[in-house]
């Protein structure tokens, strides 16, 4: 069993995605080839912003995003506490601050609560200046964008929507990534939307930032290619990479988004009662990165996923250490008791496998070994 089935993927699709690269690799047309262009109008289209930018990976996209703000040494943006390292990695890139925000013990997302609480005390220090928001849409779930935006918009900052996990994720039929002044996602291959390496994205409605990011992608490049106005990076999406994520965001916008939400539904039937099962706010639509539930305590969740792992079931701790307790972070000396349900659920989040072709019979099985292992 896979925990996201990529070789199956593949044979559904395959007729299709090997064309696509064979067609590649026919043109020679590796870097910057028209497939890139296209499909940067299909991904703008799709989530209903006016500009896509791609580039190589969804932690160039965060870094694109910050570069385009200007973010810099002195300036403090609220992160996460409970997400994968990227997320606060660039902040600190750029030489400015990461501010650890606690998240919601329900949906995994920020909890805008503690969010003005730490804007508040940072400007009452007067060390640092509030300078953006990053959110994340954690395990394809939006975060609660409504209240996070009245908070941003009180105190004057942008939000930057890390959606690499949350790509075809909507909140009342809006869809993900348009709802940061800029967004960005990742099409790492595990990813809802995956290519066959790495790749990212950047999404807004700013003309000046879209042209900003489009320079800063490719060296900083003014009006051709040896025109360098400013100090950039080098970070295209391959013209593989692209003619691959189109025949797989045709797939996703068919059918892959509506069968992981019908396999979520499945999972819930069968462990709810069991397991502390996700929740799902009114209106919101996931995309279902993976499907995580909560223990009793890390003896129980290490407990379980050695089991399952006994099974011949494959599972997944994300995460196991909250962001302030990471090494690289250690001097910030941020207590535990200032993000407690983020250290709490390093403790007790295990995630199933999910994808849109896993199967009822799977689920029947994965299921199955948990409730045994839980004695019920």
């Amino acid at each position: 069993m896979q925990f996201r089935d990529l070789k199956k993927q593949y044979e559904v699709l395959k007729e299709d995605i090997d064309k696509a690269m064979l067609d590649v690799a026919a043109s020679s047309a590796y870097i910057s080839g028209p497939q890139v262009k296209e499909l940067e109008k299909e991904l703008a289209e799709y989530v209903g912003v006016k500009h896509c930018i791609s580039c190589a990976n969804g932690t160039d996209a965060l870094t694109l995003a910050l570069m385009a703000w200007g973010v810099k040494p002195g300036d403090a943006v609220f992160v996460p506490d409970f997400t994968f390292f990227s997320s606060a990695e660039v902040v600190s890139f750029e030489g400015a601050t990461p501010v650890f925000v606690d998240v919601d013990a329900d949906t995994f997302n920020m909890d805008p609560e503690d969010l003005e609480r730490k804007i508040e005390e940072t400007i009452k220090a007067g060390i640092l200046t509030p300078k953006a928001i990053i959110t994340v849409d954690l395990f394809g779930l939006p975060a609660n964008y409504p209240a996070i935006r009245a908070i941003a918009d009180r105190h004057g900052l942008p939000i930057l929507e890390d959606s690499a996990q949350g790509f075809g994720g909507a909140i009342e039929g809006q869809r993900d990534c348009s709802f940061g002044d800029i967004a960005t996602t990742s099409f790492f291959p595990a990813k809802p939307l995956g290519c066959y390496g790495d790749g990212g994205a950047c999404f807004t409605d700013n003309d000046e930032w879209a042209a900003l990011m489009d320079s800063y992608r490719v060296h900083g490049k003014g009006t051709f290619k040896y025109d360098n106005v400013r100090i950039g990076m080098n970070s295209r999406l391959d013209t593989l990479q692209a003619a691959i994520l189109q025949v797989k965001l045709k797939a996703f916008a068919d059918y892959e988004l509506v069968d992981v939400n019908k396999a979520a539904v499945e999972y819930t039937k069968r462990l709810d009662g069991v397991v502390e099962t996700p929740v799902m706010p009114h209106g919101f639509y996931s995309s279902w990165a993976p499907y995580t539930i909560k223990l009793a305590d890390k003896q129980q969740r290490d407990g379980l996923q050695a089991h399952l792992k006994e099974a011949g079931i494959p599972s997944m701790v994300y995460y196991p250490i909250p962001m302030h307790k990471e090494t690289a972070y250690k001097d910030m000396n941020v207590k535990d008791s200032s993000c407690p349900v983020a250290t709490h659920l390093c403790d007790v989040v295990l995630s199933l496998p999910m994808h849109p072709y896993i199967t009822v019979e799977q689920i029947d099985e994965i299921c199955k070994e948990v409730k045994k292992y839980l004695g019920k």
